[in-house]
């Protein structure tokens, strides 16, 4: 790497230094009655491509902005028109050769006139605030240049008291896309420049408080809470309900409701000042790592978390207020208690939300140098000390910023920074300033600057050694002992990226068992599609390589357990299942019945049970369920009711589910918080069902009939069934894959996606050896095989007929060794578009697969075809339902195709085939057919793990190429 020479003085956008001119670091304040005026709105916008590309004349008042055009603020330039957005995961987007950039350096100069409202103070000062740019800025007021910043996720401030004019201020700033702070937001997400925060002025009035820390103390052992805060001018303290009121610096300790995720209990406050009344809201909270473990308020804490980028689809970063609370509405819904901020501070109103509807947060400094790995982190930032005042500068802007919120229980340092003083240097100073939240930091195994020991993506194997604490010792005994000694956390896993994350019961499994194991955050919470409109105006969610960058990281910008329009995923809705916060179980013969709360803090009286009884998928019995309020950590034993004495035979299923007693401020009462299903065994009939007669097989001019079933003489493949054209069924082994079967380039081992393509799983041969009748039956011999191999399936169709049933057999035989597990294994068939609906009775309402189908729920479903469909950015598998025992396709007048499974099976259907599926890029690449439905019946289906970016299939899900049996019996229904 080179370096500027050193008579050379680097301009202030490559200078490593964090910026000048800005007044110090403090805390966010979310009401005050001081005066402020919001400068959002249309700004006059002008792009240079390079630094250079205009003189600094347009900060003076008078300069003219004729031919200039107009930009929201806040937003970001290149989701406006200007440029193009682009997507890198690691690799910065410009040469390595910190602290200097390229001169392609997309620079925009913004203007905004202003008049002060009537009333505006005369006396005292202002501040001028900036709450986000990316990535640097220099800012002038009325022509007097105020100073420059870098840190795009973090306040900075600007005294401009005596710049003010009553009429006509001229704020200007100049922003550019590239600086020395890119080499520190290097966070795996689009780079997307400009003014993407709102811009505000605060009156400051004489006496007002400038910056203050609220300390609110909670001991669990005679509930006491203890309350001081600090603040830089005198002032007083009201907690109405508390009866409190106190001088700033003075302490006073009272019984207290502690604030917790669970139980986010807030006392409205004041803090009063000679020029300023400031509204606060004080949680009272104590964290600490004790005996190995880290508790709030004397308990253990189990993280049930996300890792957090904040993203709109058609804005980037700029996120308004209603969406965050509509984040956070989802995530309280679906059990969701954790936030780890990836990889900054969010928006502080996003804070202020987790205090009231709570959520423990990790916040993270604006801060990661991922891309320096390509280099063997040569030149990296944060082991040279031309940056450390950067690093520094952001460390303090995240704590003073956020230091008195309840919900923020943990700092973390950055992401994915290698090692360095730098880093030393942040914890050291963090420490020193907030000694009451412990230090978190992935990056460094040693955990010499941390608190906690944090991984990511670590397998479920060695989770559990660590659980044990029996992980692969340091070489120094030292930082060994004391990492042994910490609390475990997953930082990131469960890479939720397309179909998946599978494996999520197994980590939660050992989360619960391990002390130490104390939870995660699932890597991440949204795809970060940015929404496009195809010429005949259909939406579809564009990634990496869509906007013509030379450098991307294609749709691993789409890893989220929402869709970009804050949808829901599958992966979201099995999350929520895997981590209920109530365990259920029992034995539904029986009836006994376990119920377990899972809260770290809350009883149950906050929930309400009750039950179900089906047969076969229709409800024939429904009551409340008395369940003690139990503590956390408890365990009841109960008795299910008695069955309904005039219930039908057939497979019968309790469900009990435990929802809202009440509303919350998340969810309205009758919410589903935890449910579980136990199996009562089935009552036989009480009279045995005559067997129809068994048809045999008969010519009919060209084709060969059975039962109700017409076959092509010479291949045995069904044509017909009572008059349904159908096409098939055939065996069928192939799968569009999913981003996690294609993994991640970094992971070669079990990247099954490319080793079923290149093996040509995706192209198999049919090739029929035999088709004969033999007494009543149908048998057709056939090999299934790809190109270039010797590897096959050998397999044998056996059809038989009674009555209006048409029964097949199936047995498949592998040949050669197959060294890779198959995508799925079972037949495919087409039918007439017509059939448009499905009904099925089994696993739904959504789809699963062997590792993704905690959530399934046995019972009778309805939806079209296309409402099957689960819409990943990147089209790949979807849409299978699990456990299936029958599943029918109708069409508008009631008609259709039935089919019964034996075993249970996975039931997919689609407007497109696979190949289709496999060949799309976006979900407007996928143009439903006309004239045909695709329909898989599988008797097996591969796993889905999280290879994407983290561990594979486990082996309990992987589909081995082994000889197997399994039937299907088709019926028409009238």
């Amino acid at each position: 790497m080179t370096s500027p020479s050193p008579h050379r003085t680097l301009p202030y956008y490559e200078d490593p230094s964090p910026g000048s001119g800005v007044l110090p670091p403090r805390a966010w304040v979310a009401e005050s009655d001081a005066a402020r005026l919001d400068l959002g709105g249309r700004w006059a916008f002008r792009l240079s491509p390079t630094a250079a590309g205009a003189d600094e004349s347009f900060a003076q008042p008078g300069h003219p902005v004729t031919g200039w055009d107009e930009l929201p603020v806040p937003a970001h330039w290149v989701l406006h028109g200007h440029g193009a957005p682009a997507y890198t995961n690691t690799p910065y987007p410009f040469p390595l050769d910190p602290p200097r950039v390229p001169d392609e350096n997309p620079t925009g100069d913004y203007r905004r006139v202003f008049d002060l409202p009537d009333g505006w103070p005369a006396e005292g000062g202002a501040v001028l605030r900036f709450e986000g740019v990316d990535s640097c800025a220099k800012v002038w007021l009325n022509g007097q240049e105020l100073g420059s910043f870098k840190g795009s996720r973090l306040p900075h401030e600007f005294a401009v008291g005596a710049l003010l004019r009553p009429r006509g201020n001229v704020l200007a700033v100049r922003v550019h896309q590239w600086s020395s702070g890119s080499y520190l937001e290097d966070q795996d997400q689009w780079w997307l420049p400009g003014i993407f925060r709102e811009v505000t002025l605060v009156h400051r009035p004489p006496g007002a408080v400038g910056d203050f820390t609220v300390h609110a103390s909670y001991d669990h052992a005679d509930g006491t809470g203890t309350l001081r805060v600090e603040a830089d001018v005198p002032g007083r303290v009201t907690v109405p309900e508390l009866g409190l009121e106190l001088a700033t610096g003075e302490s006073a300790t009272v019984p207290v409701e502690p604030w917790t995720a669970e139980t986010p209990r807030l006392y409205p406050a004041e803090l009063v000042t000679p020029g300023e009344r400031v509204r606060l809201r004080v949680g009272f909270r104590t964290v600490a790592v004790v005996d190995g473990t880290l508790r709030v308020n004397g308990r253990r804490v189990l993280f049930r978390g996300v890792n957090r980028h904040e993203f709109h689809p058609e804005h980037g970063r700029a996120v308004d207020r209603a969406t965050m609370r509509r984040d956070l509405l989802l995530m309280k819904r679906h059990n969701i208690n954790a936030v780890r901020t990836s990889h900054y501070p969010p928006h502080p109103a996003f804070l202020d939300l987790c205090d009231e509807l709570g959520l423990w947060v990790i916040d993270e400094c604006d801060l990661e140098t991922h891309g320096f790995h390509a280099v063997g982190w040569r030149g990296n930032p944060v082991d040279d000390e031309r940056w450390t005042p950067a690093l520094l500068d952001r460390a303090a802007r995240t704590v003073e910023r956020d230091k008195n919120h309840p919900s923020v229980i943990v700092w973390s340092l950055g992401n994915e920074c290698g090692t360095g003083r730098g880093l030393t240097a942040m914890a050291r100073w963090i420490r020193d300033r907030d000694p009451s939240r412990p230090l978190h930091y992935e990056g460094d195994r040693s955990c010499a600057d941390t608190d906690l020991y944090s991984r990511m993506y670590a397998p479920h194997e060695e989770v559990e050694l660590i659980g044990r604490r029996a992980e692969e010792p340091l070489d120094d005994p030292e930082l060994d002992a004391r990492r042994r000694a910490m609390p475990f956390l997953l930082c990131e896993y469960a890479h939720a990226m397309g179909n998946g994350p599978g494996g999520l019961s197994e980590y939660q499994r050992l989360f619960e068992t391990y002390e130490r194991c104390q939870g995660g955050f699932v890597w991440e919470w949204i795809d970060h599609g940015l929404a496009r409109r195809t010429e005949d105006g259909r939406t579809y969610f564009a990634y990496g390589g869509d906007f013509g960058e030379d450098l991307h990281d294609g749709n691993f910008v789409c890893d989220g357990l929402l869709f970009p329009d804050r949808s829901p995923s599958p992966g979201l809705v099995e999350y929520k299942k895997v981590i209920e916060p109530v365990r259920i179980e029992g034995d539904g013969d029986t009836g006994a019945l376990r119920i377990t709360n899972a809260h770290d803090f809350t009883d149950l009286a906050h929930l309400a049970f009750g039950w179900e009884y089906a047969v076969d998928g229709a409800v024939v019995a429904a009551g409340d369920l008395a369940v003690p309020p139990l503590s956390p950590g408890e365990t009841a034993g109960l008795k299910l009711p008695e069955p309904p004495a005039a219930a039908p035979a057939g497979e019968a299923l309790w469900t009990v589910t435990a929802r809202l007693a009440r509303d919350t401020a998340w969810a309205e009462a009758g919410h589903p918080v935890a449910w579980a299903q136990l199996a009562h065994t089935a009552r036989p009939h009480r009279r045995p069902v005559p067997a129809e007669p068994a048809a045999s097989p008969r010519r009919d001019g060209v084709a060969l009939l059975l039962g109700p079933g017409s076959f092509d003489p010479d291949s045995g493949v069904l044509t017909s069934l009572a008059g349904i054209p159908v096409g098939g069924p055939r065996l069928d082994v192939w799968r569009a894959p999913t981003d996690n079967d294609n993994g991640a380039p970094w992971q070669p081992d079990e990247r099954w996606g490319p080793l079923w393509r290149k093996l040509g799983l995706h192209r198999m041969r049919h090739r029929t050896d035999a088709v004969r009748t033999t007494g009543r039956e149908l048998v057709v011999s056939a090999r299934v095989a790809p190109a270039a191999t010797d590897l096959g399936l050998a397999v044998e169709y056996r059809w038989s007929a009674a009555g209006e049933r048409l029964r097949l057999d199936v047995s498949v035989t592998p040949e050669g060794e197959w060294r890779c597990p198959l995508p799925r294994l079972g037949v495919r068939l087409t039918v007439p578009a017509r059939y448009g609906t499905a009904r099925w009775y089994g696993g739904g309402p959504g789809e699963a697969y062997p590792d993704t189908c905690a959530a399934a729920r046995t019972g009778r479903w309805e939806m079209t075809v296309d409402a099957l469909q689960t819409p990943y950015v990147r089209p790949q598998e979807n849409g299978a339902r699990a456990g299936v025992r029958w599943a029918q396709l109708t069409a508008p007048d009631g008609g259709g195709l039935r089919v019964e499974g034996s075993p249970h099976f996975w039931f997919t259907a689609r407007r497109w085939s696979t190949e289709q599926l496999d060949a799309a890029e976006h979900t407007c690449d996928l143009v439903p057919s006309p004239d045909t439905v695709w329909v898989n019946l599988d008797h097996r289906q591969h796993g889905i793990g999280s290879q994407s970016c983290g561990p594979g299939v486990l082996p309990a899900h992987r589909l081995t190429a082994a000889p197997a049996v399994f039937s299907f019996t088709f019926s028409a229904q009238p």
